[in-house]
C-alpha cells in the first residue's frame, strides 16, 4: 500500500499554499455539477479513498465535446458502488469531482487548481481540445499531481512554445497525433477525384494554429497543396474573405468549432463554393453539428476516433463500444457522439494506474503511467510503447468517416467509416463519396 491518505493530505497542504494563494478566493459553490461530491481525500475515517478530479467541458462554445461527460460520470459511479475498487485487497471509496471549464482556457486552469487545493484530488483527468487539457496539465505540474488527458491531438498539448515537446512530469496523454489524421484526410482525399487545391480554414487557436503550421507538409505527398488565406478569430461571422479565397478549390480542410463551421458553410453555399471532398476536424464530431446544416451536411468528411462499430471493450465495466452507445442512447434518447468513448476511457485509465500502483501516492501514479498498458473502450493506451512520441502521449486508433442522410433511419445522419488504414480493426461501412454541387 502507499502512503496514508492523511499524511499525503497534510504533505499537499504544505506545498500547495503559497503557490495557490491567488485563487484561494475563487468559491465552489454552483460549480460542481448535480451529484458531485465535495470535499474529498481529507475526510475523517476515509484513509482508503481515491478521489478523482474531473474537469469538464458541459457549457460554452465546445459544450459538444462533454455532451457525454455526466453521463459517462453517472454509469462509473453506479458501477462503483455495485463493484466497489478493490487495491492491495483494501476496499476504496472512489470519489468523483466534476468543475465545468466553461470552453474557456482560464476556468480550465482554476477549477483544476481548485480540484487539487480544496477537493484533494489524487489525480485529475481531463479531456476535450488543447485550450482546456493544457491549462490543467500546467495546474497539475506546477502542484505535482497526476494527470491524464485526452481528445487533443498529441502535438499542441506536448509543444506548448518553440518547436520542442515540453518535459512533462506529472501528466499522461492519449490521443492521436496531425500525422494520423493527416494521413487519414489524404487518402479520404485520394479517393475523390479532385484537382490537387484545398483551402484551409484554421482558426487562431491551439488546433488551428497547430494544423495549419503542419498540414502541409504532412500532406505534401497526397498532391494536394493547402492555400490557407490566415487564422481566423474563433467567433467569426463572416466568412466571405475565407469563401473568395477558397473558390477554385476541389478541397476543403479545417478544425473550426462547431458554431463556426455551421456559419461558414452555410455561407459557403450561398455565395457559390463547392469543394468536392471536405474533411473537417471537430466541427464534424459531432450529431447535433450535422443535424442542424440539414442535407447540405451530406458526404461531409470527418476523423473517427471513436466508433460503436469498433471491436473494443471497457476494460472497467466489461462493455462493449456497442453496449455502451445503446446505453447512452436508451437514457438520453440522444444519438451517440465519439467523446462518449474517451471520457469512459479517462476513467478505465485512472484507476487502472490507482490498481496497478496499489496506491495513491503521486509519486507511484506517475512510476505506473510512465508503463501503463490498458486495453480500453478505446482502443490500447500504452505508454512508453512508441518511440517517436513523448514518453508522456500513447496514441489511440483513428479512422475516418463521412456523414451520411440516412432514408427513414433512427436519426437523420448516420457516421460511416470510409477509411481504414490506421485501425484497421475498425470495419469500413462503405468508401468515399463526392460531396453534391446540388445539396
Amino acid at each position: 500500500m502507499g502512503k496514508a491518505k492523511g499524511d499525503l493530505t497534510r504533505l499537499r497542504n504544505r506545498r500547495r499554499g503559497p503557490i495557490w494563494a491567488a485563487v484561494a478566493g475563487v468559491s465552489a459553490l454552483g460549480l460542481a455539477l448535480s451529484g458531485c461530491t465535495v470535499g474529498g481525500s481529507s475526510a475523517a475515517g476515509d484513509d482508503h479513498q481515491l478521489v478523482i478530479g474531473f474537469v469538464s467541458t458541459q457549457t460554452g462554445a465546445n459544450a459538444a465535446f462533454g455532451q457525454a461527460n455526466t453521463f459517462v460520470v453517472d454509469q462509473i459511479r453506479t458501477y462503483l458502488k455495485a463493484h466497489p475498487l478493490v487495491v492491495d485487497g483494501e476496499k476504496y471509496d472512489v470519489k468523483i469531482v466534476v468543475r465545468d471549464a466553461q470552453s474557456d482556457s482560464t476556468r480550465a486552469g482554476d477549477v483544476a487548481a481548485e480540484l487539487i487545493n480544496s477537493d484533494n484530488a489524487d489525480v485529475i483527468v481531463a479531456s476535450s481540445t488543447p485550450d482546456i487539457v493544457d491549462p490543467v496539465s500546467e495546474q497539475c505540474e506546477a502542484n505535482q499531481i497526476p494527470c491524464i488527458t485526452t481528445v487533443a491531438p498529441w502535438q499542441p498539448f506536448a509543444i506548448r512554445s518553440g518547436d520542442k515537446p515540453a518535459d512533462l512530469k506529472y501528466s499522461y496523454h492519449f490521443f492521436w497525433g496531425l500525422e494520423d489524421v493527416s494521413a487519414v484526410y489524404a487518402d479520404i482525399w485520394k479517393q475523390v477525384a479532385n484537382n490537387g487545391k484545398a483551402g484551409g480554414l484554421f482558426p487562431n487557436d491551439p488546433d488551428g494554429q497547430a494544423w495549419g503550421a503542419n498540414f502541409p507538409a504532412l500532406t505534401k505527398t497526397s498532391g494536394v497543396t493547402i492555400k490557407n488565406p490566415g487564422l481566423y478569430p474563433d467567433g467569426t461571422k463572416d466568412f466571405s474573405a475565407q469563401v473568395s479565397a477558397f473558390k477554385g478549390t476541389d478541397v476543403l480542410v479545417g478544425v473550426p468549432i462547431p458554431p463556426d463551421f455551421t456559419t461558414f458553410w452555410r455561407q459557403a453555399k450561398q455565395q457559390g463554393y463547392h469543394p468536392k471532398v471536405a474533411t473537417i476536424g471537430k466541427a464534424l464530431l459531432f450529431p447535433s453539428s450535422v443535424d442542424s446544416l440539414g442535407k447540405i451536411a451530406n458526404n461531409l468528411s470527418t476523423e473517427v476516433w471513436w466508433t460503436p462499430t469498433a471491436p473494443y471493450t471497457s476494460s472497467l465495466t466489461g462493455q462493449s463500444a456497442k453496449q455502451l452507445a445503446d446505453a447512452w442512447e436508451a437514457k438520453t434518447h440522444q444519438q451517440w457522439t465519439q467523446p462518449l468513448g474517451y471520457a469512459e476511457a479517462l476513467f478505465e485509465v485512472a484507476i487502472a494506474a490507482v490498481k496497478k500502483s496499489g496506491s495513491t501516492n503521486p509519486e507511484d501514479l506517475v512510476r505506473t503511467l510512465a508503463h501503463l498498458d490498458v486495453h480500453t473502450i478505446v482502443g490500447e493506451v500504452h505508454w512508453g510503447a512508441d518511440p517517436n512520441v513523448p514518453p508522456y502521449i500513447a496514441k489511440t486508433p483513428i479512422a475516418g468517416g463521412q456523414w451520411r442522410l440516412t432514408k427513414g433511419g433512427k436519426y437523420p445522419f448516420d457516421l460511416v467509416v470510409v477509411e481504414n488504414k490506421l485501425a484497421p480493426e475498425v470495419p469500413l461501412g462503405g468508401k468515399p463519396e463526392p460531396l453534391s454541387r446540388d445539396e
